[in-house]
């Protein structure tokens, strides 16, 4: 399947096309390079959190995500106790997972570990270091992988510094929204588009 006109005639990738908040993120975010902990942190948890789910879940659960996690700095979330994540299980307003929460608060513990380290922007340098070279721009969604040689590398370091629910999978999705590949198929329109930070 390849690119398709959009509600407006853009040309799109064609997963982008089933509802208003997928036409959003795939304009607007999606392949946008992300740096700084904290909307790295973010990408990290909600891409597991969409492990076995649809993305539009996660998509209209965002700000509710954002409540629950305090705006995904990993500093407060580190500190979350039993008693939060009892909270965050009663909580409608995201995906109620024992594991994924859990998860949650030790990835953010493991940023702050990080940062005791290797100091301020320690994931950013992380996750970034492991960018791929450029590759064929995909035509169709059969061009995309699942998994690359680098995502299975950073997903092992990522686990070797304490970070958990973190597969080579995973690791590629967190790739592809944060912008370290630009996976838009090449005729869409938002392939190439100016970058933002976070």
């Amino acid at each position: 399947m390849s690119v398709q006109a959009g509600p407006d005639g853009r040309m799109r990738c064609p997963w982008a096309l089933s509802s208003v908040e997928y036409v959003a993120y795939h304009d607007n975010e999606w392949g946008r390079p992300v740096h700084g902990d904290i909307g790295l942190y973010e990408r990290l948890t909600l891409e597991a959190f969409q492990s076995g789910l649809s993305w539009l879940t996660i998509l209209r659960k965002r700000e509710g995500f954002r409540r629950a996690f305090a705006g995904f700095d990993p500093a407060v979330v580190a500190e979350f106790a039993e008693a939060d994540v009892e909270r965050l299980l009663a909580d409608p307003d995201i995906v109620r997972n024992r594991a994924k929460i859990t998860a949650a608060v030790t990835n953010a513990r493991a940023v702050v570990a990080l940062r005791e380290r290797d100091g301020d922007g320690a994931l950013d340098r992380l996750v970034w270091s492991h960018r791929p070279e450029p590759r064929p721009v995909p035509r169709r969604l059969a061009d995309l992988p699942a998994t690359t040689t680098e995502s299975t590398a950073l997903a092992k370091d990522l686990k070797r510094h304490g970070f958990v629910f973190v597969g080579p999978t995973t690791a590629y999705a967190t790739m592809q929204a944060a912008g370290l590949v630009d996976d838009h198929l090449a005729d869409c329109f938002a392939r190439g588009r100016p970058s933002f930070s976070e």
